[in-house]
């Protein structure tokens, strides 16, 4: 059984921490320093993250229907998605067992991976804070 149980779940919890870290300043610039625009497209449930990420620009994160156009689309199950959030996913592991799928300049993708370390906590506490301990138990 899926962790999410609607896409409203998962633009609540992986949504909003996307838009967290674009706002964050000091996390916003340093991503904003791989200089693309990536789409998440989820299953399980369907969902869709756009996240603008331009150096010199204001970030933008989009839950569900967008106009910005993605350099890169990843492609995974929201379970998948919420596990590497959790610190429980290697994200060069999945790409090599189809467990995530990119298209575009995967390189760009692997430049930020080195960045989301600290994010982890932020996200489990956002679960906490939600009451959803049955999501930390990924």
């Amino acid at each position: 059984m899926p962790y999410f149980k609607d896409a409203d779940e998962v633009y609540r919890f992986i949504g909003r921490l996307f838009q967290d870290l674009s706002d964050d300043e000091e996390l916003g610039p340093k991503f904003r320093k791989a200089d693309t625009t990536v789409q998440y497209q989820y299953r399980n449930p369907e969902s869709q993250i756009t996240v603008k990420m331009r150096e010199g620009e204001e970030g933008q994160v989009d839950l569900g229907e967008t106009d910005m156009e993605p350099e890169v689309v990843m492609t995974m199950e929201a379970d998948t998605a919420h596990r590497f959030w959790l610190g429980k996913v290697n994200v060069t592991v999945a790409l090599a067992r189809g467990q995530m799928k990119a298209k575009g300049p995967v390189a760009k993708i692997l430049k930020l991976v080195p960045l989301v370390k600290p994010v982890f906590p932020r996200y489990r506490q956002m679960l906490e804070e939600a009451g959803r301990q049955d999501l930390q138990e990924a």
